[in-house]
């Protein structure tokens, strides 16, 4: 089995190349971008659409870890509602937009997302208290985090790297590569001792 790419999935305006995202991306040569067709309408059905048509695209069979940012955390649990059969394994989902400042949190699972997850959060944050994020990470089944004083973990933050999610990506992939592991080496591979 193939391990998983890196979906980045960003927020809105895109995320600039100081971003911690864009930092991120960098760290895995075989990592992917969503890209929007505009990055300043914010319509959840287009955005979660884009992820779909992203991973399409790519076509190569793979499986992802997808790492979002802001309204793309959003986006990205619509895409996950939407398409049950969706090749994103995990989710990372850091510093999520509130949903009911765009009146989308009907539109969210309401439920376990049946995948590995963590939501990381901000106690100051300006887009999402971190009581709104908690509540969404125990209604989707996900790890839950705070970074404390942490705005909205961004370049504007002062976040460029932000080693935790690439230690989280490491980590997930690694756990879900002996998830995949077969229990019991096949015949074809004892072959080399006869």
């Amino acid at each position: 089995m193939n391990s998983p790419r890196l979906l980045i999935v960003p927020g809105l305006q895109d995320s600039g190349p100081a971003h911690w995202q864009s930092w991120l991306q960098g760290q895995y040569r075989d990592s992917l971008r969503v890209r929007q067709r505009n990055w300043s309408e914010l319509d959840l059905d287009r955005w979660a659409a884009r992820i779909a048509t992203t991973l399409e695209h790519a076509g190569d069979g793979h499986t992802w870890i997808a790492v979002a940012h802001s309204f793309g955390c959003l986006a990205l649990a619509r895409h996950l509602q939407l398409t049950p059969d969706s090749p994103v394994v995990a989710a990372l989902f850091v510093a999520p937009a509130e949903p009911d400042k765009f009146g989308v949190a009907d539109l969210l699972p309401q439920q376990r997302l049946g995948l590995p997850s963590a939501l990381v959060a901000s106690d100051t944050d300006p887009w999402m208290s971190a009581a709104s994020t908690r509540r969404w990470a125990e209604r989707w089944g996900s790890h839950w985090l705070t970074l404390g004083d942490a705005g909205h973990v961004n370049s504007e933050s002062g976040f460029g790297p932000l080693p935790f999610a690439k230690r989280w990506v490491m980590a997930t992939s690694q756990r879900l590569a002996r998830a995949n592991r077969p229990r019991h080496a096949s015949i074809a591979e004892w072959s080399f001792a006869v």
